[in-house]
């Protein structure tokens, strides 16, 4: 009996042996999954607005989709923008159509691969007496240098607004809440918020995209070379961020809104639970063409429609080769559509 149980006992050492030098060769034949590192510079700093993309750090999507990605905050002393073409980051957060528009007018070698945001946020805020559209030509309208020379002419073109109206709009509420004839722009996530805290009252608001400024906006931009020499790169992380989109609006943002809050300590659970509600009510992320064709949808008949209009507007020359500013290759596939809800 000894005899037998000091063979078994040899037999199953050798065995483990074995084992554990297979295992060995195993790793030395087939070595660790390549991860992608990728950075992601946003357009400014940290918010709600770029949630999805924190969220596909936060839960790990990215990982999934074998991807390192690490998030370069934009802000006031920042222009990630300029780091796309010359290589020094892999994607950028656009705000929306015109400035593709421009890279194609100045030969820059970049293009829109997704839009996160089937609506772009710009609102106008008015006081609560202001029930309709048409009342705001008859408000002094607190406008930026660059609203002017966007949004602002296609109000012109399209429903009669005037220059004469605007006064100079210097990110403070303080001048419309004094005010009380007049509106402010803001986006329909963030300055409506600071009405409230401030003013003791919900504002009006009206948001562009509603009446027709149908740009695409929170972009996700990438090198034209990167497009055709690495298409699975920019496919995963695509697919991953509209994943990372789903999953924030409708799942459990909690480790996203962490991640945030480290990278702006400025930002806070009441501002970053406002402005989901707002994405959400509006349908900033998903709504229109993201029901069918899921998040990031973009279509050739919308990106016409909107560049139709900013030629009219006299704000892009016209003749420009606009279907270069974008493709449709990594969208409309319906991925994450499961993850909304029913």
């Amino acid at each position: 009996m000894r005899l037998r149980f000091l063979r078994l006992r040899s037999f199953c050492s050798r065995s483990l042996r074995m084992l554990a030098a297979l295992a060995a060769l195993a790793a030395t034949a087939m070595p660790a999954f390549a991860v992608d590192k990728v950075t992601f510079g946003t357009n400014w700093v940290a918010q709600a607005e770029h949630g999805g993309f924190y969220q596909a750090v936060a839960d790990g999507t990215y990982a999934k989709y074998g991807l390192d990605v690490t998030i370069v905050p934009g802000g006031p002393q920042a222009n990630n923008r300029l780091l796309l073409p010359v290589g020094k980051i892999d994607f950028y957060m656009g705000a929306n159509m015109l400035q593709a528009f421009s890279s194609v007018a100045e030969g820059i070698p970049t293009i829109i691969v997704a839009a996160l945001f089937q609506k772009d946020p710009q609102v106008f805020i008015a006081h609560p007496d202001v029930t309709a559209f048409e009342q705001l030509k008859q408000k002094t309208l607190f406008v930026s240098k660059e609203g002017l020379a966007s949004y602002f002419q296609w109000l012109v073109a399209d429903y009669g607004f005037s220059e004469s109206q605007v006064k100079p709009y210097t990110f403070n509420a303080a001048p419309f809440l004094v005010d009380k004839n007049s509106a402010m722009q803001g986006y329909v996530t963030s300055e409506p918020y600071s009405v409230e805290q401030q003013g003791g009252f919900k504002p009006a608001l009206f948001l562009l995209a509603d009446y027709g400024f149908d740009t695409y906006a929170t972009t996700i931009e990438t090198r034209s070379e990167l497009v055709k020499q690495n298409p699975d790169l920019v496919q995963r992380f695509v697919d991953a961020s509209i994943i990372g989109w789903y999953n924030y609006l409708y799942g459990d943002n909690t480790k996203a809104n962490a991640l945030i809050k480290q990278d702006n300590p400025e930002m806070t659970d009441a501002m970053i639970a406002f402005s989901v509600a707002k994405m959400k009510e509006y349908g900033i992320v998903d709504s229109g063409d993201t029901k069918t064709l899921g998040v990031g949808a973009m279509t050739d008949a919308r990106v016409k429609s909107f560049y139709d209009k900013m030629v009219e507007a006299k704000v892009v020359k016209p003749g420009i080769d606009y279907v270069k500013s974008y493709t449709t290759q990594f969208v409309n596939k319906g991925v994450g559509k499961e993850l909304a809800p029913k």
